[in-house]
């Protein structure tokens, strides 16, 4: 009985609201995707139904891998759950940070209305926590130890709801570390000025900022259905298409759409790119990446190796300029009287 319960835990995100993957978000995803192909696109309710269930998208070599790292992963986020960094450990930390600042008092707007708290605090932690994913993601592209990484989540060539869990382990440790350096920042900065007035408004147990954006679709943002928004609205909220240019391999997408549910920080930053209207994209990686989109050894192991290379890289050139510049000066030292 207990091995069987440990087996239906493995799939316990399908069940759980404050996950994308909830089997809700997932069905208003598919209606959202058969109303965009019926009244926007004008096709047939067969022709949508058949787009959305596209076999050669749900059972491509990419899509069952996804399926496989998905089991994986979960099976290794539960063995190493437990020796994560401990958002408490932080938050007692940043707590005490506070009582020894001497220009602020605890509990300075203890006084400010119960619904002021709780809506500042709930938009606070949900702009906190889209903004370092948003900083999290372009350090991954940016960086080529953490490229080397993220790019597992690259490699698909295909995209479907299953494929946000298509990421190695040890990009799942970092993003871990993020949630829990955010929250665990976050949360006692709030408890200290407003004191135990301090709560979220919630929808089903999450964030109501969260429930939203998963409601409004946020599963297909990895997925073939290319739904956009008005330009105005991309420059604010992510679209399920820019994630899709996000995953183009087009030079001119390279870089492009980090964030995870705002636009603001692309559009602050310059990495925004509205969605393409007239052009079927290609998703994965190039060659010379060396990334396997269905060999589960090679996703597994292959960001070990390029890390190592993108470590040795720099350190190999500077040997090199080393041994360049000793060589100048015993070439230059022969040619004196």
């Amino acid at each position: 009985m207990e091995e069987l319960q440990q087996f239906f835990s493995l799939f316990s995100d399908f069940t759980n609201p404050k996950k994308r993957v909830f089997v809700g978000y997932l069905f208003l995803s598919l209606l959202i995707a058969l109303g965009w192909l019926v009244l926007i696109k004008r096709r047939s309710l067969k022709t949508a139904l058949t787009r959305v269930f596209d076999r050669k998208v749900f059972f491509s070599k990419s899509a069952l891998a996804d399926y496989q790292i998905f089991i994986v992963n979960r099976l290794f986020i539960g063995f190493i759950s437990p020796l994560m960094l401990s958002q408490m450990a932080i938050a007692t930390s940043v707590y005490f940070f506070l009582h020894r600042l001497g220009w602020v008092e605890a509990g300075y707007f203890s006084s400010a209305p119960l619904w002021l708290a709780v809506s500042l605090f709930t938009f606070a932690l949900f702009l906190a926590d889209d903004f370092t994913k948003y900083l999290a993601h372009r350090w991954m592209h940016k960086w080529p130890v953490l490229w080397a990484i993220h790019k597992t989540h690259h490699s698909a060539e295909t995209l479907t709801p299953i494929t946000v869990y298509r990421v190695h382990p040890l990009e799942g440790i970092l993003y871990g570390i993020r949630g829990v350096v955010t929250q665990g920042s976050v949360i006692p900065l709030f408890v200290f000025l407003f004191g135990d007035k301090v709560d979220l408004y919630t929808v089903l147990g999450a964030n109501i900022l969260v429930f939203f954006f998963h409601i409004t679709g946020s599963n297909l943002r990895h997925s073939h259905i290319d739904i956009r928004y008005w330009r105005w609205l991309e420059h604010i909220l992510i679209s399920p298409a820019q994630h899709q240019v996000h995953h183009s391999i087009a030079v001119k997408h390279y870089d492009k759409n980090f964030g995870a549910a705002l636009a603001i920080w692309d559009w602050l930053f310059g990495s925004l790119h509205l969605s393409d209207h007239e052009e079927d994209l290609e998703f994965g990686l190039l060659p010379s990446e060396k990334s396997s989109a269905s060999n589960l050894a090679q996703i597994y192991t292959r960001p070990f190796v390029d890390i190592w290379l993108a470590l040795w890289r720099p350190v190999r050139r500077v040997f090199r300029r080393i041994k360049g510049a000793g060589k100048s000066r015993s070439d230059h030292s022969t040619l004196q009287p």
